[in-house]
């Protein structure tokens, strides 16, 4: 009887871990914003990091965070530093990897606490019109097995996604008024 109780409990146990080889690990989150302001003066905006500040979920978060910059901001290599004691902003930073000038900002996202992570994100501008642009703001994850089992309990993509439309959107009020 015991036998069978162990396992029992053993495929209960293992079930997961199996279920896990299965699932997802890779996850990619975009959302847009049209903002009535031509490409260039938009784009001039979103390549300066230390502007994320300004319009970023996660920078208003705790306004108590600490940051702390490094190298000339718009530019390949600058790095924009954060440390917080609230665990849903936590310890890392974002470096610009990459500029397509008046097109596309990569970042390079690197998580230090509450868990460690390194992240590509990447912001795009399209003229759509000449005093309108189309921004888009993405963001792409990674999670390890058997981590990734978290998938079928958290939708990253929707509470990202959200974060990041909320982000979009004061950007949009912000840049507007000027």
């Amino acid at each position: 009887m015991l036998k069978k109780i162990l396992l029992g409990l053993a495929v209960i146990i293992a079930i997961p871990f199996v279920a896990a080889l299965f699932i997802q690990s890779d996850y990619s989150v975009t959302r847009s914003v049209t903002i009535n302001k031509p490409v260039s003066e938009v784009f001039d905006y979103v390549k300066q990091l230390k502007n994320q500040d300004n319009f970023s979920k996660w920078a208003q978060m705790d306004p108590d965070m600490v940051k702390t910059y490094r190298g000339t901001d718009a530019t390949v290599g600058f790095v924009s530093a954060w440390a917080s004691e609230n665990p849903d902003v936590g310890v890392g930073e974002q470096e610009i990897i990459a500029i397509d000038e008046g097109k596309r900002v990569d970042f390079e996202l690197r998580f230090i606490a509450p868990f460690e992570a390194t992240e590509p994100a990447f912001m795009t501008t399209e003229a759509l019109q000449t005093n309108q642009t189309k921004v888009d703001w993405g963001f792409t994850g990674h999670l390890n097995y058997p981590m990734n089992l978290m998938f079928l309990f958290v939708d990253f993509e929707t509470m990202i996604g959200a974060d990041l439309q909320q982000g979009l959107d004061t950007l949009k009020v912000i840049l507007e008024k000027e």
